[in-house]
């Protein structure tokens, strides 16, 4: 059980000693007024001059409007930090919840349906304080579910769940209410295809079928109207031809099989279209493929009275660190570090991203830096590990762009630019650094 004292625990995270847990404040946009909400986490998650610098730059920044980076100068090596990065407001609570689930219940058996977040560092903390996980992220069971009782404790990770599941553990008088980490954009979702059922809509989602967060949004779309999962803007287009009647009906069962709902009828579904989002996929693409489905059904109709304007369900932190990261790569820069876990979505978009600029490495701590020839990374394309020898260009200045994902703490990204300093034998201390960056930011 996690102590509600300061003491030392083991380090799980890479940085920090004390499992004393303050709050963190975090703005959140309404419009154009801000509420401000605090979170409880643990300390060993945040990083002194990185937390320091966020609340640098959201005090004069409210609105979000700057997009530029943050340059920390070390002399012969710059660190490029994205506008935006790291744990999100769905993240933070869903941590909050589930270390409180833990305080509130000693001698009980507490159990997560799945991964909390996609960041092996929170998981394994998490099962290290003996909380065990019901399902892996394919929703494979990793224990019969018979044994649950009423009296034993299920936490829903932040991804939300389904309702199929909901039911069959009320069924054994499971409650899945008072511990509910589902966060709060993905319900948005959940209740604007509620809203596009209730119109007569056909739901779009666009998401990876098999990510939990996708399985729980179709079971619920589902509910209130037929729904049909597309991947990327190649399966939109796939899509398309069943909405203009290029293709074949009967074809789409095969194409989309088990991606559609039950009772899906083709003829009489793609009449009323209208696209959400899991929440974590590429906002531009998100936003591509609704108008791409949206010009389609205004060729076939000579309107686009059928097509429902969906972009408020995209996630305002997913779309956030994507446009922050796009601004980062409109400066000059060498290589390009994303620090998250390697099945986290969100994080596998910005990689995408920085791809596109720089060679890119993505990886999970700094103990994937194994000195200043090695790097240890995740290739998002063939889904494996791979070691890279000689990653860092020899020329000096370096500048490296670091970034992470929304499940990402930020002691881990403190941790990465501590062990690129030693490889790099950084010719000016961190403090200075930092220091440097807060005058440039109060001067401008």
């Amino acid at each position: 059980m996690p102590p509600k004292t300061a003491q030392k625990v083991e380090n799980r995270s890479g940085v920090g000693e004390k499992t004393l847990r303050k709050a963190r404040t975090i703005p959140i946009f309404d419009g154009c007024r801000e509420r401000m909400k605090q979170f409880d986490i643990p300390t060993y998650y945040r990083s002194g001059f990185i937390t320091g610098l966020k609340r640098m730059r959201n005090a004069r920044d409210r609105m979000k409007t700057d997009l530029d980076p943050t340059v920390l100068n070390f002399g012969n090596v710059r660190i490029m930090l994205a506008r935006h990065f790291g744990f999100c407001y769905g993240v933070e609570n869903a941590i909050e919840i589930s270390y409180r689930a833990l305080d509130e219940n000693p001698g009980k058996r507490l159990f997560l349906l799945s991964q909390m977040i996609h960041n092996p560092h929170v998981n394994d903390d998490l099962q290290g304080r003996g909380i065990q996980f019901l399902m892996d992220t394919a929703g494979n069971r990793l224990m019969d579910w018979k044994t649950l009782t009423p009296d034993d404790v299920v936490i829903v990770p932040a991804f939300g769940t389904t309702l199929e599941i909901e039911a069959e553990l009320a069924h054994l008088g499971v409650s899945l209410k008072q511990y509910n980490t589902t966060c709060p954009f993905v319900e948005k979702v959940w209740k604007r295809s509620a809203r596009l059922g209730t119109d007569g809509y056909t739901i779009v989602i666009h998401g990876k079928h098999d990510h939990e967060e996708t399985r729980a949004t179709f079971s619920h779309a589902k509910e209130d109207a037929p729904a049909v999962v597309v991947r990327d803007m190649k399966e939109a287009q796939a899509f398309a031809k069943y909405v203009s009647g290029q293709s074949p009906a009967e074809d789409f069962y095969r194409e989309f099989e088990g991606r559609f709902s039950d009772g899906f009828d083709v003829a009489l579904h793609l009449q009323r279209i209208g696209v959400v989002n899991q929440t974590t996929m590429l906002a531009t693409e998100t936003q591509a493929i609704a108008d791409y489905l949206r010009e389609v059904v205004q060729q076939r109709d000579g309107s686009a009275d059928h097509f429902a304007d969906t972009r408020d369900t995209l996630c305002y932190a997913t779309n956030d660190n994507q446009r922050a990261t796009l601004a980062l790569l409109e400066h000059n820069a060498d290589l390009a570090l994303v620090i998250g876990g390697f099945n986290s979505s969100n994080t596998s978009h910005i990689v995408e991203l920085c791809e596109e600029k720089l060679p890119t490495y993505f990886i999970g701590s700094a103990s994937d830096l194994t000195d200043q020839n090695r790097i240890s990374h995740w290739n998002i394309h063939t889904h494996q590990l791979e070691e890279t020898t000689n990653f860092l260009p020899a020329q000096r200045p370096l500048t490296i762009v670091v970034t992470s994902g929304a499940s990402c703490p930020d002691s881990l990204v403190e941790s990465v630019i501590a062990r690129l300093l030693e490889m790099l034998h950084a010719e000016v201390p961190i403090e200075e650094a930092v220091e440097q960056a807060r005058q440039h930011w109060e001067a401008s």
